[in-house]
């Protein structure tokens, strides 16, 4: 069983800034424990649905904006149990680790140095993490070295399309996932450039027309205009069974279909 729990459904600047929708990305457990774009706020939410950071095998980020990997300092701090263990796997863009232009390096030469592997994740790259293959996906986005996820695991291939422009290479690189999770951070009728509006979201999987769509990483804008309607439209335009993502929510893919419900917050100890 593959189990996804969104510590994190808002994206952007505003929403970010205003915390309208919590930003801890994307933890996933199948034999492996992967943290997706770990944004301000992560390591605070895991902690509130009793995650252990200590027990994170890599921690994964597609781009160098700080909704999405704000707290990779830290929770690599974790991964190698305070740097004391040199382990863990980081897997990032090139603006990430090595600086891209205006964008990075988001992590310092310090923290590079704690995990076992630091890779630089181009489009196309492939790692296997047993039980996982990890592969990066094209992102036409502001930051020109950003890259999605494409994760093979034991129960079929989950998608993440991080914040990019819909074009045709990210459509097919996409294809043939059993679940695709999509940052989308405008509503209907309110596209910008380099990032998915809910019409992009639309058309993308009606093009990969995966098991199930969960869209996710609203910004203010789809806030405002309600995920779930956004998510219904998407349903209704591409036939596909779409969710719009809660804060908290967690999503166990078994081989007989998904089973959507919400992990439990649990009371720190004082």
């Amino acid at each position: 069983m593959v189990r996804m729990t969104f510590l994190g459904t808002g994206g952007g600047r505003f929403a970010t800034i205003y915390q309208a929708r919590a930003t801890g990305g994307i933890y996933l457990e199948d034999g492996k424990n992967l943290h997706i774009d770990p944004g301000p706020g992560a390591l605070v939410r895991m902690r509130s649905v009793g995650i252990d950071p200590l027990k994170t095998d890599a921690i994964l980020i597609s781009h160098c904006h700080p909704d999405h990997y704000l707290d990779a300092e830290i929770l690599i701090e974790a991964m190698t149990e305070g740097g004391t263990r040199k382990q863990g796997v980081l897997l990032a863009s090139q603006s990430v680790i090595e600086g891209n232009g205006d964008f990075g390096p988001a992590i310092s030469k310090y923290h590079l140095a704690k995990p076992r592997v630091v890779k630089v994740m181009h489009a196309f790259n492939k790692i296997g993490l047993k039980p996982l293959e990890i592969s990066a996906t094209p992102s036409a986005h502001s930051d020109t070295s950003g890259i999605g996820f494409k994760i093979q695991s034991s129960q079929g291939v989950i998608s993440y399309v991080a914040d990019t422009q819909l074009v045709e290479q990210v459509i097919k690189a996409h294809k043939h996932s059993r679940v695709v999770v999509a940052c989308v951070t405008r509503p209907l009728g309110q596209r910008i450039p380099h990032h998915l509006s809910t019409e992009d979201a639309g058309y993308l999987m009606e093009k990969i027309k995966p098991e199930l769509a969960v869209i996710t990483h609203f910004g203010m804008r789809v806030i405002q205009e309600n995920p779930e309607t956004q998510a219904k439209w998407i349903e209704e335009r591409s036939g596909v069974k779409t969710i719009a993502a809660r804060d908290f929510m967690m999503v166990e893919l078994k081989k007989e279909g998904a089973v959507v419900t919400d992990r439990i917050r649990q009371t720190p100890e004082k």
